[in-house]
């Protein structure tokens, strides 16, 4: 309890700035859940990718069909659907226009956490400025009075303490999501370029079997 009480006098001792600063840091932490939960629904997996592309790359095309069936997120839902298209061209453009738009909807208030970085620290540092001239507005030669100028100071840089720690929080979630998200694009282009030249095999196979099958005809006439 004597460690809540104290946090509690040194959070007021900040100023009014740590209010700011206190919304800042929810904010971060509400991103950061609803991104995680998002994320989680969303991105198939790095094994998944991985063991897709080899079982493809190998021709195991039964084992990579019963993979995507049985495998989540958004990526191999949107493999699962290009592949039933009719020929390449819209395959290739399916896959870009989803993957676009589910790459957008991770990008969502990633934006904010980098705002926070930059104004987490300048929230601080007007929250100390402001306690520092309120402490040199005192300033009396006279007993006393400078211990009162040097404690009002440190409380000041409180402010300041408190904007780095949102600032960093900040930024490691940001950092996070982001690494993680080029992780998510990697996976696509590797899958997707994969996949968009197994069409243009399987299309290349069906012309020269209907070319086959013509010359049959042609030479039982």
């Amino acid at each position: 309890m004597d460690y809540i009480v104290t946090g509690v006098e040194i959070f007021h001792k900040g100023g009014a700035v740590m209010y700011v600063l206190l919304l800042c840091s929810m904010f971060v932490v509400a991103i950061g859940i609803e991104r995680a939960l998002h994320f989680n629904r969303m991105d198939s997996g790095r094994d998944f990718a991985k063991t897709f592309y080899q079982q493809v790359a190998a021709g195991q095309y039964g084992e990579a069909a019963a993979l995507l069936q049985n495998a989540r997120g958004i990526l191999a839902k949107i493999i699962m659907d290009a592949v039933q298209k009719e020929n390449r061209e819209q395959a290739a453009h399916y896959m870009e226009l989803q993957s676009g738009i589910a790459l957008s909807r991770m990008r969502q208030r990633l934006y904010y956490l980098s705002v926070i970085v930059t104004m987490a620290p300048l929230l601080g540092l007007l929250g100390t400025i402001s306690g520092m001239i309120s402490s040199f507005s005192v300033f009396n030669v006279a007993s006393g009075q400078a211990t009162a100028i040097t404690g009002g100071v440190g409380e000041a840089l409180i402010a300041t303490a408190m904007g780095l720690c949102v600032a960093i929080a900040a930024l490691a979630v940001h950092a996070y999501f982001s690494q993680r998200l080029e992780n998510i694009v990697t996976d696509m282009e590797q899958c997707f370029s994969l996949v968009e030249e197994h069409l243009v095999r399987l299309h290349e196979g069906a012309e020269h079997a209907a070319a086959g099958q013509l010359v049959m005809e042609g030479g039982t006439l």
